[in-house]
């Protein structure tokens, strides 16, 4: 795909800025291809670079993007969708605040009509931006909901439903219906370690009704995409994944709690080095065993 400095530099637009190069450096990366895009069906595509899994549609009076890694690779997903056609962009929607997920959002400022996510997501990107001090660099969401919001592009219905707290207090759910492809974002890690986030209301136990509400949500056709995966596993998944991530919160709770009952330290909770019955591996699994002593113990 071949598109002209001056081109790249209006579509980078803030996110140059943001992500602290220049404007010839935040081109060359713009042209290099360290991505890669899928087809899911009916319009719907995915993009995989740096952070959590991007999805969009193509729809007939413009694209709608979930979420937006950061603000370099947002440049490239924005390049690389002009470089399919040039439309506009006419909803931007975060599955909730974090970093890897909304940081890009700057580079869509002047681009995209409207900035949709759950209103506690906001509220933690802002609190997140502020804490940060780095406020200029973001994009907030401009239309919120407190439970479920409803749009349109062209035929296609966007459905965006809040089910409660769990990896945050700010996570939703965005299906686009007839192409029956439901983002979760983050609230499925698969067969990955997960991080939960405490200080933005995460909460374990919840997590668990909240997966096994989604599973009652939508029918078994439905194609489920998750911000991220383990070595070896796919960001594309189903049901039964979805089952397996609520077995993995269920046996987190079990031995965290067994463990604190038998009088164990926090030191040796976090020395444990598996979550027996479940697949889950790889680095990270003191995030979750940290964030469910301090759940079970309120400490």
């Amino acid at each position: 795909m071949k598109i002209s400095r001056r081109k790249a530099l209006q579509i980078t637009g803030l996110g140059t800025l943001v992500a602290g190069l220049s404007p010839l450096e935040l081109f060359s990366r713009v042209l290099q291809q360290d991505y890669t895009t899928e087809s899911i069906r009916n319009g719907v595509s995915i993009f995989k670079g740096r952070g959590g899994t991007i999805m969009w549609l193509d729809g007939k009076d413009g694209y709608s993007v979930v979420d937006t890694q950061f603000p370099d690779y947002a440049a490239k997903l924005i390049s690389h969708l002009n470089g399919l056609k040039e439309k506009p962009f006419k909803y931007l929607i975060n599955t909730h605040h974090h970093g890897d997920h909304s940081a890009g959002n700057i580079a869509f400022k002047g681009l995209v009509k409207n900035v949709v996510a759950h209103e506690n997501s906001k509220t933690n990107q802002i609190n997140s931006a502020k804490n940060k001090g780095n406020e200029n660099e973001q994009l907030y969401p401009d239309t919120t909901f407190e439970s479920e919001w409803k749009g349109k592009s062209g035929k296609e219905k966007i459905t965006c439903t809040y089910f409660g707290a769990a990896h945050t207090n700010g996570d939703s759910v965005i299906h686009f219906e007839n192409a029956n492809v439901a983002h979760l974002g983050d609230l499925l890690f698969n067969r990955r370690h997960p991080f939960i986030d405490r200080s933005a209301g995460a909460n374990i136990e919840n997590w668990i009704k909240v997966l096994q509400d989604i599973q009652k949500h939508y029918d078994k056709d439905t194609q489920f995409i998750c911000g991220h995966s383990g070595e070896g596993h796919d960001i594309k998944v189903g049901k039964s994944d979805i089952q397996a991530g609520e077995a993995y919160f269920e046996n987190l709770l079990k031995i965290v709690k067994s463990d604190i009952a038998a009088g164990k330290s926090k030191e040796d909770v976090l020395a444990r080095t598996e979550i027996p019955g479940v697949s889950w591996s790889g680095d990270g699994i003191t995030r979750p065993l940290t964030a469910a002593y301090e759940e079970l113990t309120q400490d």
